[in-house]
């Protein structure tokens, strides 16, 4: 039977691009704004004529442990995966699972009204409801055709 290998597509690509750059300049890269981050949540997202919506996986992560900020059109999301700690020694044979800190960026295409901004947590998803300014509204142009 093979052995399965964990893959980890950003953190392998973080390690490819510091090879590459240590390769080219001679000297290694530190990126600060990577360290202390263990591990990237996935997201969505998503434009309707009036709003943005932005979905994040984070399960087990707690409301409490979430900071959501927006600042020069960009979503912040930062938190943190607590570990479960159990009394009982346990033998590991797989752990697939991340934990510690998170933190995603994200652009936004639009301006967004702050003060309006709805975030919701169910069943691990982080909903997070951006609307837009009513100047950044899509205006729709009719056509005149002559005949």
């Amino acid at each position: 039977m093979a052995d399965l290998i964990l893959w980890r597509p950003l953190q392998d690509l973080k390690k490819e691009m510091d090879r590459i750059w240590q390769e080219f300049f001679g000297k290694e890269l530190s990126i600060e704004r990577w360290e202390g981050i263990s591990w990237v949540p996935a997201v969505d997202v998503s434009e309707t004529e009036d709003k943005v919506i932005v979905k994040v996986d984070i399960p087990g992560v707690k409301p409490e442990d979430m900071e959501i900020s927006l600042m020069d059109n960009v979503l912040v999301i930062k938190g943190e995966k607590k570990k479960e700690e159990e009394e009982k020694k346990e033998n590991f044979y797989r752990i697939e699972r991340f934990y510690g800190s998170f933190m995603r960026s994200i652009p936004l295409p639009c301006e967004i009204e702050e003060e309006k901004i709805e975030a919701s947590y169910k069943d691990g998803v982080l909903k997070i409801t951006l609307p837009k300014k009513p100047e950044e509204k899509k205006k729709v142009i009719k056509i005149n055709v002559e005949k």
